[in-house]
């Protein structure tokens, strides 16, 4: 089972090759796009093990060069000097702007690898082979690269877009069963801020999609990869549509970075979803039933959906401040109207920012 999809950006675009059981063959189909004769395969201690030298040796076996430079695993590691230590490693092994990166791993070594791609000799291209669910079915797409300062998340970064992104459903089966139902937030995003139907389905077909049936999973990546390629044509640098993908991830990433990043993104989003619908019906843009819709949605799929009542909600509120999507002093929300569609506005009192964060436990 095999699908392709293609996001449409011009001299900029790019294929998605999404199916189960495709990693044997990412070497041949590298060969044949010609990007690169040699690449720097970028990835975690973790996946590293798991699939480092096995993808080096796909990649060997297609006639191209592939040579594996690993980092300590976690989200304490996007940081600029990391990417200062990897770009070194390349210089010091000569690679040159013919060369090529691969992101083989999850979302912060996808993020990483696109931001070295974007400024190492000004350029080189890059492909991502996300390994988990987060990154098939969000960061691996679009071109948003970065790393983290310690006054917030991903404040450091480029619009960069990869050169190919391969998607092999089967390294699902060695993802901790926190991070799959982690990324399963970032699904839940696209139906409740853009497809009430594909929010439905997803209900529907909650039982199929945890045991990992690929009569399940394949289209469900699929759906998530369609709607935002749909988004980045027509936004790719985030000047206005592209800013409903960030649905719970203003109050998300808050909460993320107040819990010094233990808490992973997947349940951080999970609970901005929660607060930012809240939010919506606090101010009267939402009906109370989005937020039961929305809330038993995340619970169906062992998300998290309360703000700990341990963090700081001071601290909270400061890194609100510093989120990428705060203009002027003023921060944007992404509200939900109902499931499916949503709306964007600075519109929101102090007071029932206030409320929402002070809930160690949100009603409901």
């Amino acid at each position: 089972m095999e699908q392709t999809i293609q996001v449409g950006l011009g001299e900029r675009s790019y294929p998605i090759t999404i199916g189960t059981g495709i990693f044997q063959r990412i070497g041949a189909a590298l060969q044949a796009a010609g990007h690169a004769k040699r690449y720097a395969i970028i990835s975690d201690d973790r996946v590293a093990s798991l699939y480092g030298r096995q993808l080096q040796e796909i990649v060997q076996q297609a006639g191209l060069t592939g040579e594996l430079i690993v980092f300590p695993q976690g989200e304490a590691s996007k940081r600029l000097a990391t990417i200062e230590q990897l770009a070194s490693r390349l210089a010091a092994g000569g690679f040159d702007r013919k060369d090529g990166l691969i992101a083989l791993g999850g979302g912060v070594t996808g993020d990483m690898t696109g931001f070295l791609a974007a400024i190492y000799m000004r350029g080189i291209p890059f492909v991502q082979i996300p390994t988990t669910l987060l990154a098939q079915v969000d960061s691996s797409v679009g071109g948003k690269t970065g790393v983290d300062l310690a006054q917030g998340k991903n404040l450091v970064g480029a619009f960069y877009q990869p050169r190919a992104v391969f998607i092999d459903t089967e390294v699902l089966r060695t993802l901790p069963e926190e991070e799959f139902f982690g990324g399963m937030a970032e699904v839940i995003k696209y139906g409740a801020a853009i497809d009430a139907e594909f929010f439905a389905w997803l209900d529907q077909q909650r039982e199929a999609i945890v045991s990992l049936d690929p009569a399940a999973i394949v289209p469900m990546i699929r759906r998530c990869c369609e709607l935002k390629a749909m988004v980045v044509e027509q936004d790719e640098r985030e000047g206005g549509l592209r800013r409903i993908l960030n649905f719970g991830h203003t109050i998300g990433h808050a909460v993320e970075a107040a819990s010094g990043y233990r808490l992973i993104h997947g349940y951080a989003v999970a609970i901005g979803m929660r607060a930012v619908a809240e939010l919506a019906a606090r101010i009267g843009v939402a009906d109370p039933s989005v937020v039961a819709q929305i809330t038993r949605l995340l619970r169906a799929y062992h998300l998290p959906t309360e703000i700990p009542a341990d963090q700081d909600r001071a601290a909270l509120r400061a890194y609100l401040s510093t989120d990428k999507k705060t203009v002027g002093g003023r921060i944007f929300f992404v509200l939900p109207e109902r499931i499916g569609t949503v709306r964007i506005t600075d519109q929101v009192g102090e007071a029932d920012i206030a409320a929402v964060l002070s809930a160690g436990s949100l009603p409901g």
